[in-house]
C-alpha cells in the first residue's frame, strides 16, 4: 500500500483562503458547533489528529479541508495520511482499524460500506456533534443507527443533466426548461438524434453509462413506494423498457458498445459524442478541468434537474446521491478525540463548504454562499436553470444503511448486465432478481 503524510501549512492557508466570521461560535457547554468551534480553544494545548484521505495529487479536496480548518483552529494539527483510491481505499481501512493504525478521522465514501464500520464498532457516535449542524447540511440521517449518528456528510452529491447547448441549437430542439420527466427527456434524445443526423457531428442525443445506478438509482430514488430492501422491485421494468427503446431507436449509443469498447461519459460527453447525458455533480469539475486543458472541446454547456417520474415533483427535483461522510476511528480519546470533533463539525458547515466549492466539489452544506463560490469558478455556466439544479433538489441515498444492502446491489448488479445487454427481457430479468433476493437474501 502506497501511503505518506503530508503537513499542512496553516499559514499559507489562512492567507489564501477567504474565510468568513465565526457567528455563534462556541458555547457554554463546551460541545461542537457547525463552524468546528469548541469553548476553550484559545487556552487549549496544541493537539494533532490524523486524517485519512485519497489520490492527494488528484484530489485536492482533503489538503482544502484541513486547510480552511487549520486557518481557524491553530491549537490543532492535521495530518493526511494517504490511502489507494477505489475498492481498494476500504480493504486497507478495515485493514488498519483492525490491527490499530488507522488515522484518527477517515471518509465513508458512500453508504454501502457504513454499516460494516458501526457494526464492527469502529466509529465513535457523534450524535452531540450531528445536533448542532443546521439543516443547511443534507445527508446527515443516512448515518443514523439505532438513534445515534456515527459520521457527518462534508461531500453530497448529486445527479443531474449535462447539455450541450451548441449541439441543441445545431438540432434545432428546446434546451431542458427544468420540468422534464424521463419521457420528456427520451423524446428529447429522439429528436437530437434526428436533428443532428443532417449535420457535420457524429453525436447521438443523450449518452448513459453503464453503471447499474444510472438507471437503478434514479428508479428507487423516485418511483413511489420503492421498498429497495424488500426485494420486490417491479419498478425497474418500465425504467429499462424505456432506456432499451432509446438504444432501439439510435438515441443512446448501445450498452454492449459501452462496455465492449470502455467508453467514458467524460469523453462522450466532452469531446461532443452526446449531446446530453445523466451524471454526478463531480463531473462539473472535470469538465472545468477538462476544457480548461484542452481533453474536452470547447463548447457551451449547463447542467438541469434530472428527469423527474412525473411532473408532481419539477419544484424540487428528486435525485440520487449517496453523502460522502466523516467517522472517527472508535480508539480515540481525550483531547485527540475533541480535536477530531471540532474537525468533522467544521468540514460538514458552511466555510468548509465554501472552499470545497471553491475547487468544484460539491458540499454537504447547501448555502446562497456556497452557491455563489461555486458559480465564480471560471468556465461555469451562470444561467438560471444551472443554478437551480444546483442549489434545489431532494437527494436520496443510493444506498440503504442496513446488513442485506450489498448483497442486494450485486444481485441487482447482474441484473443490470443481463438485461443491458439484451440477454433477458426487462421483465424476466427483474422476475429472476426477485427470486434470488427471496432466495438467497430475504429468506
Amino acid at each position: 500500500m502506497k501511503r505518506k503524510i503530508m503537513s499542512t501549512a496553516a499559514a499559507i492557508a489562512a492567507a489564501a483562503l477567504v474565510l468568513s466570521a465565526c457567528g455563534g461560535d462556541s458555547d457554554d457547554s463546551g460541545t461542537t458547533n457547525g463552524n468546528g468551534d469548541a469553548s476553550g480553544g484559545d487556552d487549549a494545548a496544541p493537539v494533532t489528529i490524523t486524517f485519512a484521505g485519497w489520490s492527494l495529487a488528484t484530489t485536492p479536496e482533503f489538503e482544502t479541508l484541513v486547510e480552511a480548518f487549520e486557518a481557524e483552529n491553530e491549537d490543532i494539527t492535521v495530518e493526511i495520511v494517504e490511502y489507494a483510491d477505489g475498492d481498494d481505499y476500504d480493504t486497507q481501512m478495515i485493514t488498519d482499524l483492525a490491527g490499530g493504525t488507522a488515522p484518527d478521522v477517515y471518509p465513508l465514501k458512500n453508504l454501502n460500506h457504513f454499516f460494516t464500520y458501526q457494526d464492527g464498532g469502529q466509529l465513535v457516535d457523534v450524535s452531540d456533534v450531528a445536533a448542532e449542524l443546521g439543516e443547511e447540511v443534507s445527508g446527515v440521517d443516512a448515518y443514523v443507527i439505532d438513534g445515534a449518528t456515527y459520521a457527518v456528510p462534508y461531500r453530497q452529491d448529486a445527479w443531474f443533466i449535462y447539455y450541450n447547448m451548441d449541439l441543441f441549437e445545431a438540432a434545432g430542439v428546446d434546451q431542458p426548461d427544468g420540468s422534464w420527466t424521463w419521457d420528456d427527456y427520451a423524446d428529447a434524445a429522439e429528436a437530437l438524434t434526428e436533428g443532428l443526423a443532417g449535420t457535420e457531428t457524429p453525436a447521438t442525443g443523450a449518452y448513459q453509462h453503464s453503471w447499474q445506478s444510472t438507471l437503478q438509482g434514479f428508479a428507487t430514488a423516485q418511483s413511489p413506494g420503492a421498498d429497495f430492501l424488500s426485494g420486490d422491485w417491479e419498478y425497474f421494468v418500465p425504467y429499462y423498457e424505456r432506456v432499451l427503446e432509446m438504444q432501439d431507436n439510435g438515441s443512446l449509443v448501445s450498452y454492449s458498445t459501452v462496455t465492449t469498447n470502455s467508453l467514458s461519459y467524460q469523453a462522450q460527453f466532452g469531446t461532443q459524442q452526446a449531446a446530453m447525458t445523466v451524471m454526478g455533480s463531480w463531473y462539473i469539475a472535470t469538465l472545468l478541468a477538462e476544457q480548461d486543458s484542452g481533453d474536452a472541446d470547447d463548447f457551451a454547456w449547463g447542467i438541469a434537474p434530472a428527469p423527474q417520474y412525473d411532473s408532481s415533483t419539477t419544484d424540487q427535483p428528486v435525485t440520487f446521491g449517496d453523502p460522502t461522510g466523516l467517522g472517527i476511528n472508535s480508539a480515540v480519546e481525550g483531547d485527540e478525540l475533541e480535536a477530531a470533533k471540532r474537525f468533522v463539525a467544521f468540514a460538514a458547515g458552511e466555510q468548509a463548504g465554501e472552499a470545497l466549492a471553491g475547487i468544484g466539489i460539491t458540499p454537504a452544506a447547501s448555502t446562497e454562499a456556497v452557491t455563489e463560490a461555486f458559480f465564480n469558478l471560471e468556465g461555469m455556466p451562470m444561467d438560471d436553470l444551472s443554478q437551480f439544479a444546483f442549489s434545489t433538489h431532494d437527494v436520496r441515498p443510493e444506498n440503504t444503511v442496513d446488513a442485506n444492502n450489498a448483497a442486494l446491489q450485486n444481485i441487482l448488479g447482474d441484473a443490470h448486465s443481463s438485461i443491458m445487454s439484451g440477454s433477458e427481457s426487462p421483465q424476466d430479468g427483474i422476475d429472476e432478481a426477485m427470486r434470488r433476493a427471496s432466495d438467497e437474501v430475504n429468506n
